[in-house]
């Protein structure tokens, strides 16, 4: 058995930054879509995968996978969806087992609305802070990063 390779110092510090740094922009940017679209970071991020999907919506198990949600968080997350007009959900043509969920008028114009809104804050707080090379630098940096996850654990997401 190999020994505990312990984190330095510095590298304990940068490890706890990026965490506290990811917490604090979900807050920041779910406060935001509450305060200026009453939605959820979850509500946002449907009506993106959905508004960005080829052809007439995703099949549920499609919008899971994207998300990096199971089957449960999905299912829960259209089910209220739906309720607030945001979404329908229709079987699918193909099987008849699947599910499409697609975006109503209502979401499509809920996503048109708050997505200038969405992007104005991430740059505020991420974009403009960092330089144009060190966008270059934290891309390769995060691609390198999933790179491995997936090598090591085999977790990916779609895209």
């Amino acid at each position: 058995m190999s020994e505990t390779r312990w984190l330095t110092d510095q590298e304990q510090r940068m490890w706890r930054r990026y965490r506290d740094a990811n917490q604090l922009l979900d807050l920041a940017v779910e406060r935001q879509l509450q305060r200026d679209a009453a939605m959820s970071l979850s509500d946002y991020s449907v009506l993106v995968s959905l508004s960005e999907a080829e052809g007439a919506g995703l099949r549920a198990r499609d919008l899971g996978a994207a998300l990096g949600w199971d089957r449960s968080r999905v299912s829960h997350q259209v089910r209220r969806m739906e309720g607030r007009g945001l979404v329908a959900k229709n079987e699918c043509a193909e099987d008849g087992r699947g599910t499409i969920v697609t975006l109503t008028e209502e979401g499509a114009a809920a996503i048109a609305s708050v997505a200038p809104k969405h992007v104005e804050k991430v740059r505020e707080l991420f974009i403009d802070v960092v330089s144009d090379d060190e966008v270059r630098l934290l891309t390769d940096i995060y691609e390198r990063i999933v790179a491995r996850i997936d090598e090591i654990d085999g977790i990916t997401l779609p895209g």
